[in-house]
């Protein structure tokens, strides 16, 4: 399993994953930084105009695709990767969250522009439409959408989740494992039965609730160990290009283990490039397919370059990160409690990393939802469902190691297609984007001229 994996995140899916974003990023002018504050304004104001199709709010994709994103990667995920490349590796997620924003842009933007109307009335969209109907290439769509079902039933969308949150519940609270595995099974089927709209729902309350709460909480040590920070930034970015700066010459931690830790992890956190995150934004109310492109933008930024952020350095500076008898949940827990001072911070991890992987779950099951009726038809979602929640019933019971592989593995493989799938419809989403500005511009200028 783990040649398997380090095979499939090999130099070229690093290079074409990275490189993708790197070539979004020239070709639309490092919109991620210069549009960041306008799509940030969009994620909090109603688009003008009537008529605009789609199933639930652009905010309540946004936080059905957060829901998704912010998960077990932000606590447990930052964890394995330093564990695994020592704090440099932090530096290399900022660098994936980075060229990933200009990623999850294209994404989005192509998720709208191809997205179709179901069966059942609702919207269906993502990478296996916008390569179909975009790049007019079936096999590719399917092989996404099987790789995507994939990953929803054993990678990021089940066993990772309910192995943190059983984990987690069984450290801080002294739960038993069966008792986690059974309420957990409950609430999952409550709430995936209702679909998209519930699903949406329910992620619009607890995102920015949990998010939140955890961006304060680490905020908070921050605070309690400021004289602490400069040294901590320093260590990531000295071991991001010389593993020897954290692990000394005896640990045989290279610069490429480094980056692999690092990328690898930080796409399984944000998402970016995966092909997911399109899948929420086709199901947002909007007539423009650029301003859900930004308003998707704007996940890879909250989830990696805050939320990784804040968790990464809690562990760096505690030193928890150093310590071979933890790994996973208990080293972000006693990270938190060292940098808080109290036993306070094992609670703080708990609740959030409970929030965060239940609407993961909760994320996950409608993208698998939406590929499985693209491969099936609308009379698959239900034995779909039915398998979904059997696999989050017996996620409890699987080892922590053979998880993080098998999503490893199965992530990486849905990357592929989609990336092909934005190489090949970058004309597309660069047409699109000045079409968008450049109408801004004269409606600007329109006004300008009105008011004088």
């Amino acid at each position: 399993m783990r040649t398997i994996d380090s095979f499939v995140w090999g130099p070229p899916l690093l290079i074409l994953l990275v490189g993708t974003g790197i070539y979004l990023t020239v070709g639309l002018g490092l919109l991620q930084m210069t549009k960041l504050p306008l799509a940030i304004k969009y994620l909090f104001s109603k688009e003008h105009g009537e008529g605009a199709e789609g199933d639930v709010s652009s905010f309540a994709s946004l936080c059905t695709a957060l829901s998704a994103t912010i998960g077990t990667g932000n606590i447990v995920g930052v964890a394995t990767a330093v564990k695994a490349g020592g704090p440099g590796a932090i530096f290399w997620m900022w660098v994936a969250a980075f060229f990933g924003m200009a990623t999850k842009y294209a994404e989005g933007l192509l998720a709208v522009k191809y997205r179709v109307v179901d069966e059942n009335g609702q919207m269906s969209g993502g990478p296996m439409y916008y390569i179909e109907r975009g790049l007019g290439n079936k096999f590719l769509a399917k092989m996404f959408a099987l790789f995507g079902i994939g990953v929803a039933f054993f990678g990021i969308g089940t066993f990772a989740q309910v192995n943190a949150i059983k984990d987690a519940a069984q450290l801080t609270f002294h739960i038993p494992v069966e008792a986690t595995a059974v309420i957990l099974t409950v609430l999952v089927a409550l709430v995936t039965v209702g679909g998209i709209k519930r699903i949406a729902q329910v992620a619009s309350a607890i995102v920015p609730f949990m998010a939140i709460f955890f961006i304060l909480a680490s905020t908070v040590v921050l605070l309690l160990n400021l004289s602490s920070i400069p040294a901590a930034v320093s260590l990531v970015i000295q071991s991001a290009f010389n593993p020897e700066a954290a692990f000394g010459g005896a640990a045989g931690v290279t610069m490429i283990m480094v980056m692999r830790s690092g990328i690898a992890r930080g796409v399984f956190s944000n998402e970016s490039g995966l092909g997911s995150a399109p899948i929420a934004a086709a199901a947002a109310k909007t007539n423009s397919c650029v301003r859900q492109g930004l308003i998707a933008m704007t996940g890879t930024f909250i989830d990696s370059i805050v939320i990784c952020t804040l968790t990464g350095l809690v562990l760096v500076m505690t030193g928890t990160w150093n310590d071979p008898s933890l790994a996973g949940a208990a080293m972000t827990n006693t990270a938190f409690n060292i940098g808080m001072g109290s036993g306070i911070g094992q609670y703080v991890v708990t609740v959030g990393l409970m929030f965060f992987a239940f609407t993961t779950i909760l994320g996950w099951n409608y993208y698998g939802e939406r590929c499985t009726e693209y491969l099936f038809g609308i009379k698959g979602i239900k034995p779909y469902k039915l398998i979904y929640i059997v696999l989050v019933a017996s996620g409890s019971f699987l080892h922590l190691n053979l998880i993080w592989t098998l999503a490893d593995i199965v992530n990486g493989l849905m990357a592929i297609p989609n990336l092909i799938g934005l190489l090949g419809l970058s004309k597309v989403v660069f047409s699109e984007t000045r079409k968008f500005f450049n109408g801004l511009s004269v409606a600007a200028k329109a006004e300008k001229a009105f008011q004088a």
